[in-house]
């Protein structure tokens, strides 16, 4: 039995019994300095509101990738407090379906390139190779600005598609994504620290959180997918890279008022120099 319940429990004999420190104490095998002990470590509480608020917006880190979040932020700890306030607070990675339903909703994006939805999806070539497919998409112009097939779609590939679209002075404020293993990779990670782009993590089991990436891949596999055969993993990119050109600049949107991504994005950015 630990020391802070058997001063617990000290406590409880002196005033449901009405018994002295001294008695108590001999009851419960508990030096009487033990009992007056006075913690002299510093509260702890700001530290674990914080660890909290990282691992419910961050559901599939662990207390080590917290750490470094932790770290990035300026607060003075090492991993091994991290560890006993993670535990003490319940937030291990098992337990992480039930402490992400205390997240709060996802912000809703006003303008063009202040959220980018980003998922992967999977398709066979003729001969039943299995090839992947990484879609992005803009939540609020419906511009896509990159759709990749590969036959492997990693981390550190994700990370080169987004440097190609950094290239070409494409950036999101934050990027709507899964827990898959792609997204919540280290390489990830350090590009949107690095370019100051927040990772907003969808809830296991609520594909609804990531609603405009959903509908998108579901006219992607019913208008490009679905029509096509692929012979090579280079058709396959060149069909879809032909598609995504047309869905941007000619197929109208309904929720745009039948304009096209492509023109929404234009008079939106001729809107900004108007006002601006």
């Amino acid at each position: 039995m630990k020391p802070a319940r058997r001063r617990e429990l000290v406590q409880f004999l002196r005033v449901g019994f009405k018994v002295s420190e001294r008695r108590a104490c001999r009851v419960i095998s508990l030096a009487r300095s033990s009992h007056r002990y006075q913690s002299q470590a510093k509260d702890q509480g700001a530290l674990k509101i914080r660890l909290r608020d990282l691992a419910q917006s961050r559901v599939r880190y662990g207390y080590r990738r917290l750490h470094v979040l932790l770290q990035r932020e300026g607060w003075q700890v090492n991993h091994k407090r991290v560890y006993r306030l993670y535990r003490q607070e319940g937030l291990s990675l098992r337990l992480k379906t039930r402490v992400s339903g205390l997240r709060g909703p996802k912000p809703v994006a006003t303008r063009p390139n202040e959220c980018w939805s980003m998922d992967f999806m999977a398709d066979r070539l003729v001969d039943g190779r299995r090839f992947r497919v990484l879609t992005l998409v803009d939540d609020v112009s419906r511009v896509s600005p990159a759709i990749v097939a590969d036959g492997r779609l990693t981390g550190e590939r994700v990370v080169e598609v987004l440097e190609g679209l950094l290239a070409a002075e494409q950036k999101p404020v934050m990027l709507s994504i899964d827990n898959g293993p792609e997204f919540i990779s280290r390489a990830l990670d350090a590009w949107a620290h690095r370019h100051g782009v927040q990772l907003e993590f969808s809830r296991p089991g609520k594909p609804t959180d990531n609603a405009f990436i959903e509908a998108f891949n579901s006219r992607f596999r019913d208008e490009c997918l679905n029509l096509h055969w692929f012979d090579s993993l280079e058709e396959a990119q060149t069909t879809i890279e032909a598609w995504r050109v047309d869905y941007n600049t000619e197929r109208p949107h309904g929720a745009l008022g039948q304009r096209t991504p492509a023109e929404f994005s234009a008079s939106w950015q001729a809107l900004e120099k108007v006002s601006g």
